[in-house]
């Protein structure tokens, strides 16, 4: 078992046990549920708006290569950088050399799960430089020095009570503080950040290769500042938020914010298509977008889980994972939890060292039957299965049980033979993968057949 998995079943055993965790992830989630019943009403027939938003995503990552070579001639065109970085160490390598160009002490940062992906906070805190998350659910995490719990909410798992403590800690603010009394506390201490920062960096919910711009889609104007306010806004996206042209965003932006929060719309839109322009008054004076593969391209040479891509980090597969709501996000110990993210991670990070995470899996398909764009991720959960024993992945005693099983699928002697004792004892005594972490088998004393032969004797 790789050390990977070793924590993963340690952490998730804890936290499966957690009835206080369970209780505010079903509160926080049960609320979620109950909105996008309402946002799923703008659409005249929403599971015909998301076989489109599958088609649009089909269509753009088929013609990956010339969308964003598009992309980048356009943006390039009104003054933007490009950088194409194939690794996390690339990109942060290239942040670095930009933040050392402008000799950046502190930078302002919007929700970004890309910049999770490559661990920037950490990096730049090796540099001496202060990095500062805007989204107050980003913010709360930040201060109690967690990762994101969530792909759309980090600080799910907190309760008010729990983020009221926590400013109490940090800033000896009353440990009673209303929600809204620790947002208007929060935006006092950020404004400073903004007005000091050199540098901002923002995520891209989209890139859009026929007009050459980002689309960054939020509910605080957190990113629209940092990208706006200081005078060098970077953007690290990956390579998979390529969408073809303008005109998808008044299907994907809906979608994103009904199945990412429930809401028809969120608050703020932004579409941005380079630096402040000769003329302008607002906007950064320059403007890098970095390009990362970091195994993307991984998943894109694999038809059979190429769709993955298709992704648009909404969140909704893991509010509705039966084992992420049990285990928590932090279990995971990936950028992207839950289901997406156990489909995504063993390719982007290894699959011989992450494989474990597709088992973590029910295969109930409620992660795929609540995808805005209709990826299959139950069945590449089992592709991955599929794809770690034909890589040789999977140990010599779980390759002997699933002979043993296949041999008796196919024979019907076999099947048959023994009582249900007998093959308690072989499964719950000898092949103990299972047994380890779940309950014992309990096999019928008769098979069915066996049963039916003799009901039809009689």
């Amino acid at each position: 078992m790789t050390d990977s998995a070793s924590s993963f079943i340690a952490k998730s055993t804890i936290k499966a046990a957690d009835i206080e965790h369970r209780r505010k992830i079903n509160f926080n989630i049960g609320k979620y549920n109950a909105v996008v019943v309402d946002g799923k009403e703008q659409f005249s027939n929403v599971m015909l708006a998301r076989e489109r938003a599958k088609n649009a995503k089909w269509k753009a990552i088929e013609n990956l290569d010339q969308n964003l070579e598009q992309f980048e001639k356009l943006i390039t065109e009104r003054g933007a950088k490009v950088i194409w970085a194939e690794t996390a160490e690339q990109a942060l390598e290239e942040i670095g050399k930009i933040c050392d160009e402008k000799n950046c002490k502190t930078l302002v940062k919007s929700k970004s799960m890309v910049t999770e992906e490559i661990h920037l906070n950490h990096y730049l805190e090796k540099k001496g430089i202060e990095s500062v998350e805007t989204d107050l659910g980003e913010y709360i995490q930040q201060l109690d020095g967690e990762p994101p719990y969530h792909i759309v909410t980090p600080a799910m798992h907190k309760s008010k009570e729990d983020v009221a403590k926590l400013f109490a800690e940090k800033f000896g603010t009353s440990p009673t503080l209303t929600p809204e009394q620790i947002t208007l506390f929060a935006r006092q201490q950020l404004r400073e950040k903004y007005t000091a920062a050199e540098i901002g960096i923002t995520g891209a919910n989209f890139i859009i290769a026929d007009i050459g711009a980002v689309a960054v889609t939020e509910n605080e104007g957190n990113a629209r500042l940092s990208c706006a306010w200081p005078k060098t806004h970077i953007v690290v996206t990956g390579i998979e938020k390529v969408i073809p042209s303008l005109n998808d965003l008044a299907l994907f932006w809906p979608l994103l914010a009904t199945y990412g929060t429930g809401q028809k719309i969120t608050v703020y839109g932004s579409i941005i298509t380079g630096p402040k322009q000769a003329g302008e008054t607002d906007g950064p004076e320059e403007m890098y977008v970095i390009l990362l593969d970091n195994g993307r391209t991984n998943l894109l040479a694999n038809t059979a889980t190429r769709e993955s891509l298709y992704c648009i980090r909404c969140g909704a597969c893991l509010n509705a994972c039966p084992v992420y709501k049990n285990i928590g996000g932090h279990s995971y110990e990936t950028a992207y939890s839950g289901p997406i993210g156990s489909v995504i991670t063993p390719h982007l990070k290894g699959l011989a060292e992450y494989k474990h995470l597709s088992y973590a899996s029910s295969l109930c398909g409620n992660c795929t039957e609540v995808c805005p764009v209709r990826i299959n991720l139950h069945e590449l959960l089992l592709e991955n299965r599929h794809e770690a024993v034909v890589e040789g992945d999977s140990t010599l005693g779980e390759r002997v049980a699933w002979k043993a099983w296949k041999q008796s699928s196919l024979h019907r002697g076999m099947m048959n033979m023994g009582n249900g004792k007998l093959k308690n004892w072989v499964v719950n005594s000898i092949f103990k993968g299972w047994t380890a972490h779940h309950g014992d088998l309990d096999f019928s004393q008769k098979t069915f057949n066996e049963m039916w032969k003799e009901r039809h004797k009689e």
